[in-house]
């Protein structure tokens, strides 16, 4: 997030009659573009900007949002955020749960070529290959191999994927994976044209006609830090169920011209801030909607300052959460003391995975004080100066300006300097390890608790903080091959404790909420827990 999504949504002024929690846009009446019954179009607003189109390099939740519309996988989510047939036409599933042989549809590109079974074996190798650089390689460990192949002790031609024929897929996996069908609508599973690929070369997904289309949409225009046009794709082989004719997608980084789009007539939907509530909260267009996306600041342990334990635990415990949400959000956000969000994953028997530690990271200022006391003095200095690394959207600003003057005021000694960067900007940073704490976020990408946890191993690809624990990566290791559901849950349960109660490798912030303006003639604009942020297939206006 998905930064996806939920990486996140992750800033992201949802949808507008079609819109998803990433970006969206326009609209020409005063009465909204979605006024007119016989022209199928709507605007939303997006508080960022598209960083990429290319699905096996995408991580962001904006760009999440984009792919799950203008590509589409062997399965996606649907309005009940179950996996529904995509290209493929169904699956066999052995009696072990191992072997997948998925029955591909008829279906085309956006050039009028078949889709094949060889172009989701091309596009799933090339995500595990090296020198393609995608971070999200690891979401395909489930499948056979991948995890050795990732760890250059198997050849990518070993992993457990063959096309059987043009219309036969078989996969096979490490072992049971009871969300693996919602997992191959991520975008990382999503199938690519090899010969259109390497023909494009390094120009590929750069531009709009530097990519191949299977989704519900394809994208006629995006210009950086302006928007992009998404139009229903003709080719898409169950077009007659797709509705809308264009969805127009507006970068507006600030809340109130958003609002003003939206009162003009000329966006169908934006997101709301805190001083927008009061005005709009009794009006029919007026909604908040739960997330699963946690935000959270990251610790970069590359800072001397921050390879102590105290001054860690220091920044973790010593600024208000409910301040945040309650003062500076009110959208429905609620404070987070903990990484795996509530109300998101269960036992077979119903049980939350929060239920036996609700609360691992709470705000408390007197032990914030005495850590901090204690960090200065194994580190021998009176001072600490860090880099406070911030996207430059409005919500995040508020916050991040908050946090800043709650550890200040508390923590003496300390001066956080923020530097605000555009999204783009702030993921390549962030990547990088250029900064010293990093206001983040995260939206699961299945539903398992192991998709947030999985991150925070050694050397991970988003772990991108120099964290290491030896025991909490035996946890995360052990969980992913224990069958026993308990056992396992357990074993979560404990790698989450350590990762907060005992190292405060980061510090969770709250779960987010959303507050938004949206046209009441929108229907069937799906919004999912998970995976892609929103969906626009089914998306129509009355």
């Amino acid at each position: 997030m998905r930064n996806k999504k939920w990486l996140a949504l992750s800033g992201v002024a949802l949808l507008a009659t079609a819109a998803c929690g990433g970006n969206e846009e326009s609209s020409s009446s005063s009465e909204g573009s979605s006024s007119s019954d016989a022209k199928k179009e709507v605007t939303f607003v997006s508080a960022t900007d598209l960083p990429q189109l290319d699905p096996t390099l995408t991580t962001d939740s904006t760009s999440i949002i984009v792919t799950n519309n203008v590509f589409e996988g062997l399965y996606r989510l649907d309005e009940n955020n179950q996996p529904t047939p995509g290209i493929a036409e169904d699956v066999e599933v052995s009696e072990d749960g191992l072997t997948y042989t998925f029955k591909l549809r008829d279906a085309n590109w956006s050039d009028g070529s078949p889709i094949t079974a060889e172009d989701f074996v091309y596009s799933w190798k090339r995500a595990l290959n090296p020198e393609t650089g995608a971070e999200y390689a690891y979401i395909l460990q489930d499948l056979k191999n991948a995890n050795s192949i990732l760890a250059g002790e198997a050849a990518i031609d070993d992993l457990g994927v063959k096309a059987v024929d043009e219309k036969t897929l078989e996969v096979q996996l490490e072992a049971p994976a009871p969300y693996f069908l919602g997992l191959t609508g991520f975008p990382t599973y999503m199938p690519q044209k090899q010969e259109f690929v390497e023909e494009q070369g390094e120009a590929f997904a750069s531009a709009v006609d530097k990519t191949l289309y299977n989704g519900p949409y394809v994208l006629e225009s995006w210009q950086d830090n302006t928007g992009w046009v998404y139009k229903k794709n003709p080719e898409y082989w169950d077009a007659d169920n797709v509705k809308m004719e264009t969805i127009n997608v507006k970068v507006v980084k600030d809340v109130s011209t958003g609002v003003n789009l939206f009162e003009s007539g000329e966006a169908d939907y934006t997101l709301l801030s805190s001083e927008f509530v009061p005005q709009f909260q009794d009006s029919e267009e007026f909604k908040t909607r739960a997330d699963a996306r946690i935000n959270f600041l990251r610790f970069n342990q590359k800072n001397e300052a921050l390879q102590n334990v105290h001054i860690r635990e220091a920044l973790a415990k010593g600024f208000d959460k409910q301040g945040v949400t309650d003062v500076i959000l009110t959208d429905g956000s609620q404070p987070a003391n903990f990484i795996v969000a509530k109300d998101f994953t269960y036992t077979s028997d119903g049980a939350d995975f929060r239920e036996k530690y609700p609360d691992l990271l709470s705000y408390n200022v007197d032990e914030a004080k005495a850590a901090w006391e204690k960090g200065l003095s194994e580190l021998g200095v009176e001072t600490v100066e860090l880099e406070f690394l911030s996207r430059d959207e409005e919500a995040f600003k508020k916050v991040n300006e908050f946090i800043k003057g709650e550890l200040e005021k508390n923590l003496p000694g300390l001066t956080l300097n923020i530097k605000q960067q555009p999204f783009k900007n702030f993921l390549e940073l962030e990547g990088a390890g250029d900064y010293d704490v990093s206001a983040a976020g995260w939206g699961p990408d299945y539903q398992d608790p192991m998709t947030y946890l999985d991150m925070w191993v050694t050397d991970g690809p988003f772990n991108r903080m120099a964290y290491s624990n030896d025991e909490y990566d035996k946890l995360v290791q052990a969980a992913k091959k224990e069958a026993d559901e308990m056992k396992r849950w357990e074993t979560m349960q404990e790698a989450e404790r350590i990762l907060l109660e005992e190292d405060f490798a980061i510090a969770p912030i709250y779960q987010k909420g959303e507050a938004y303006l949206e046209r009441s003639n929108i229907e069937n604009m799906y919004r999912h827990p998970f995976g892609a942020d929103a969906s626009f297939k089914w998306l129509d206006v009355n």
